[in-house]
């Protein structure tokens, strides 16, 4: 196992940007009153999750992070990858569950299949 991914998708910069000036612009407001301190912790969770969370490929498995936790798939359990109508991109797996590949869009599928050493099928002709 590599310890290095070849490919990292994360969550658009300009989240975080966002995410850091909601966190200012909620400072006056929890200094008023410090019931509305907790206010705060909205902004810097969004922060933290713009940051952290994403898709890892390795050549041997996807690594897929949230806020709080990491799953780990080896790539002989994915069977397909699936873009939805709304261009992200999911993980079938063999068995019949899926995961949403965090930041990976229907534009960053043939970098990701790339990253992995695998080729792009074309889907079967119906006749």
């Amino acid at each position: 196992m590599s310890s290095k991914p070849v490919l990292r998708v994360r969550k658009p910069g300009a989240l975080v940007v966002a995410a850091v000036i909601a966190f200012v612009g909620t400072v006056p407001l929890a200094g008023a009153r410090w019931l509305l301190a907790p206010l705060l912790l909205v902004p810097l969770a969004v922060v933290v999750w713009a940051w952290r969370a994403g898709t890892d490929v390795y050549p041997d498995r996807l690594r897929v992070r949230a806020l709080l936790g990491a799953v780990t798939v080896p790539w002989d359990q994915v069977t397909e990858l699936v873009p939805d109508a709304r261009g992200r991109v999911s993980a079938r797996l063999a068995d019949g569950t899926a995961i949403r590949l965090t930041g990976v869009n229907r534009t960053d599928l043939p970098a990701v299949v790339a990253a992995a050493g695998h080729e792009i099928s074309a889907p079967p002709k119906s006749e």
